[in-house]
């Protein structure tokens, strides 16, 4: 087994020129955090890129940030608050769910991941935030797209191709982000005791309001006490988060104590409040140190409980919600049941189910990734094709399309 560790973007590009002349598959790993994710890559050679680090630019008063990808994310979050300023697309950490530290990512991974947080229906997502990239394609030829602004795209835009590619397209070597002001102070309202119904319907109001609510999530009665040490166990609590300067903050939390008087409410305070919504992001509750499955749904919000309902009639299943009940994390006791998860999945409404954890059997088994309709398909084998023909770059970690529809894609799950 050879393993290739660059510390430079020539020694990337000879790296992959070398497995494209040979027709060797390559792994491309980062800091490691999210390898456990997608079907288990089988290769005999490894890129790794983690010490190929550091930030290239930063220029705090024009909001951008370059670094090479195998920086480490933490790295570039302190540099960053040093400034008051962050990723505000709060990307998330995979580590503990997945049995490794916390801490972990490159910022390479970020992008290739389409990470995203809690702040995910104000911010976006990394793909909405990447200004450029320069990367070596799996035909060994270095190429850039982007730069250092915001600009109106014609064409096909790389950067964004390479959103959510899982390094299946082709290696990065650098990355450029628009970086944004910190806000001043947060506080969270945690409703407490409301079903998972009541809850729809709350966090449905609160977004729909003037309060610009920049997060919200339900952590069910099962789940509740597993964030903030216990801080808030004994009943099921509906998070509701307000950011921005104090006094501004102070005002929008007061209209949502009016508009859900009826309800008990928990009033978090800005340190306690971080620390759940970082909580939250991570998917703590279930990085228990198991190997039970654990899925990461994406679906209509308004429908998501039903769906966890009519699960939980079938296998036994713990959940909580975020995105205002988009995004849905689930942990189940059995087996993976993707068959008959993504059956209801597309029966209340269709989204996209992937397995985040799993047994190296049970993720060489299912489809990992949500499988694609056919003309979907079609077109993430004919991008493969053009940036990555001999299909060496971390090979069936998506799945193969012949078997679960997944070619590596841009046009995945919209993370």
């Amino acid at each position: 087994m050879t393993t290739f560790t660059p510390t430079t973007a020539a020694e990337v590009l000879a790296a992959v020129q070398w497995a494209a002349g040979e027709g060797e598959p390559l792994e491309i790993v980062g800091q490691g955090s999210k390898r456990g994710i997608g079907r288990p890559v089988q290769t005999e050679h490894v890129m790794d890129v983690s010490r190929f680090t550091g930030v290239t630019l930063y220029e705090p008063e024009e909001l951008v940030l370059s670094a090479r990808s195998g920086t480490p994310v933490a790295e570039i979050e302190a540099l960053l608050a040093e400034h008051g300023q962050e990723l505000a697309f709060e990307p998330m950490d995979y580590g503990p769910l997945l049995g490794g530290e916390a801490g972990g990512g490159s910022i390479g991974g970020v992008l290739a991941a389409n990470l995203a947080g809690p702040r995910r229906l104000k911010a976006g997502a990394a793909r909405d935030h990447i200004l450029g990239i320069r990367a070596v394609s799996g035909r060994g030829e270095a190429f850039k797209s982007g730069g250092r602004v915001v600009k109106n795209v014609t064409g096909y835009d790389l950067s964004k191709a390479m959103a959510g590619s899982w390094g299946t397209l082709a290696a990065l070597t650098d990355v450029t982000f628009k970086v944004l002001p910190k806000s001043e102070t947060e506080t969270t309202l945690a409703l407490r005791g409301l079903t998972e119904e009541q809850a729809a319907a709350a966090m449905a109001a609160a977004m729909g309001s003037s309060a610009e609510v920049s997060a919200a999530a339900h952590l069910p009665e099962t789940v509740t006490g597993k964030v903030l040490d216990g801080a808030l166990s004994g009943a099921g609590s509906t998070l509701l988060r307000v950011e921005g300067f104090g006094p501004s903050v102070v005002y929008r939390a007061t209209m949502l104590k009016d508009m859900f008087r009826s309800f008990d409410i928990d009033e978090l305070e800005e340190v306690r409040s971080r620390t759940l919504w970082r909580e939250v992001r991570d998917c703590k509750p279930f990085a228990d140190g198991t190997r039970n499955p654990v899925w990461r749904l994406s679906m209509a919000p308004g429908e998501a409980h039903r769906m966890v309902m009519a699960l939980r009639m079938e296998t036994a299943a713990d959940a909580f919600y975020d995105w205002q009940g988009g995004l849905v994390w689930l942990r189940l006791e059995g087996d993976s049941e993707a068959a008959a998860l993504r059956r209801l999945v597309k029966q209340f409404g269709g989204g996209h189910a992937t397995l985040v954890r799993a047994s190296l059997a049970e993720r060489a088994a299912v489809p990992v990734f949500q499988p694609q309709p056919p003309a979907l398909a079609a077109l993430s084998a004919r991008l493969k094709e053009q940036f990555d023909p001999k299909g060496i770059l971390n090979p069936g970690r998506m799945g193969l399309p012949e078997t679960s529809g997944q070619a590596g894609s841009i046009v995945t799950e919209a993370t």
